[in-house]
């Protein structure tokens, strides 16, 4: 008998304006490859990792067996839907009022309204954050976003045209959504240098995540400190 593992797929860091902007998908060649979901930045996820306030919560279905939630950042809000097909996340969201703050690692779907295509969050785990992990994450989506604006500029993948090609993406765009996302956080702190606030807070290992979650920085940094130029 041969045991066969299957892998899971990495939970990306992006902001809503990027994601629910999205939808194209995409699948991968080999026949048991997921579905992928085609932002207009050339990210291809299946899975992604968020930290923001849960501003809705509402009971849906007949007897009330799932949750729809809104869950915004500084960019804009994820809609997600919570059953007890996903105990955890499910019986997690029981206990968390709205106005809270917390961290979701969900899969990624686009369904096909009367209205048009639209992004869904479909949770696995739900867990209350603080602040200083919100922070965190809002630095560093804020660094693989610049990235993935880097290779659009470049054309130079097979995804960063496709994207092109499909959403005709306003980069301008997203860099201001970038800089205002980090402004908003900087007001807190004051002046401060980012790349060496987010290294340290790395080697801290202060935030709880998923074993396969992935914190790891490419040797080149990008300096978010020119973005915030006037």
């Amino acid at each position: 008998m041969t045991t066969v593992f299957l892998k899971r797929e990495v939970a990306r860091r992006v902001f809503a304006k990027e994601l629910v902007s999205s939808t194209y998908t995409i699948r991968d060649e080999s026949e048991k490859s997921p579905l992928y979901v085609l932002t207009p930045l050339g990210l291809k996820c299946n899975r992604v990792f968020i930290i923001g306030v849960l501003t809705e919560k509402e009971e849906r279905g007949e007897d009330g067996n799932i949750y729809r939630i809104r869950v915004i950042d500084q960019t804009g809000s994820f809609i997600g839907y919570v059953g007890k097909y996903q105990p955890e996340a499910y019986e997690a969201l029981e206990d968390i009022d709205t106005l809270t703050l917390v961290a979701l690692t969900a899969k990624v779907r686009v369904f096909e309204g009367e209205t048009g295509k639209f992004v869904t969050l479909r949770p696995e785990t739900i867990s209350i954050a603080d602040p200083e992990s919100r922070d965190y994450w809002v630095m560093e989506t804020a660094v693989q976003t610049l990235e993935r604006i880097r290779e659009m500029e470049k054309g130079e993948s097979e995804t960063a045209k496709l994207a092109m090609e499909v959403y005709n993406t306003n980069l301008e765009e997203y860099k201001r959504v970038v800089k205002e996302a980090v402004e908003r956080v900087m007001e807190d702190y004051g002046e401060f240098d980012v790349e060496e606030e987010m290294l340290e807070e790395e080697e801290d290992e202060e935030l709880e995540l998923d074993e396969d979650e992935d914190l790891s920085f490419e040797e080149e940094e990008i300096d978010l400190t020119e973005l915030l130029k006037d």
